[in-house]
């Protein structure tokens, strides 16, 4: 059964897909429309499963399931992982890409390779206050409180030089 994103619950499961680049409003309006559709139907061993599913930024889906209902099984999740690789298949988009994705000064999504994340902040396209996007959240409420984070409070902390006194 599907139910607005703003309405699932705050302790709701949730798994974050990255495009690899950014999403057309066409794009967007399909996809958005077939997850829709996917959501009003998927069921874990034949229990409709209450689930959410909506585009932020034009580069990341959300699809949210709200457990106290119903528990997704291995075999949903997988289905879920399915729409998005069927998805990507005809659209031409990866929606498992593991880069890092990060907002530039202008509030635009730019995503670097893992590799390449020590140039960025040596090259300062990543700054300690930029946001970045932990991808790895697992709840509704961690998405919406930790997100969207800065760059010094991940991983990339170590990239950053200490200011001598």
């Amino acid at each position: 059964m599907y139910v607005s994103f703003d309405e699932i619950a705050f302790e709701a499961r949730v798994w974050v897909y990255q495009a690899n680049r950014d999403l057309t409003a066409a794009e967007v309006s399909t996809i958005t429309q077939t997850l829709k559709a996917a959501v009003e139907g998927w069921a874990a061993h034949g229990e409709p499963l209450l689930a959410s599913a909506k585009i932020f930024l034009n580069r990341f889906v959300v699809v949210a399931v709200d457990e106290a209902q119903a528990s997704p099984s291995g075999c949903s999740i997988d289905k879920s992982t399915h729409w998005l690789r069927e998805i990507g298949a005809q659209m031409g988009i990866d929606f498992f890409d593991r880069s890092v994705a990060y907002l530039d000064q202008s509030g635009h999504v730019q995503t670097i390779a893992i590799s390449q994340a020590k140039a960025a902040v040596l090259e300062e396209r990543i700054l300690p206050e930029t946001t970045v996007f932990d991808n790895l959240v697992a709840t509704k409420a961690q998405w919406m409180s930790r997100w969207k984070v800065r760059a010094e409070d991940t991983w990339l902390k170590r990239f950053f030089v200490k200011q001598r006194v």
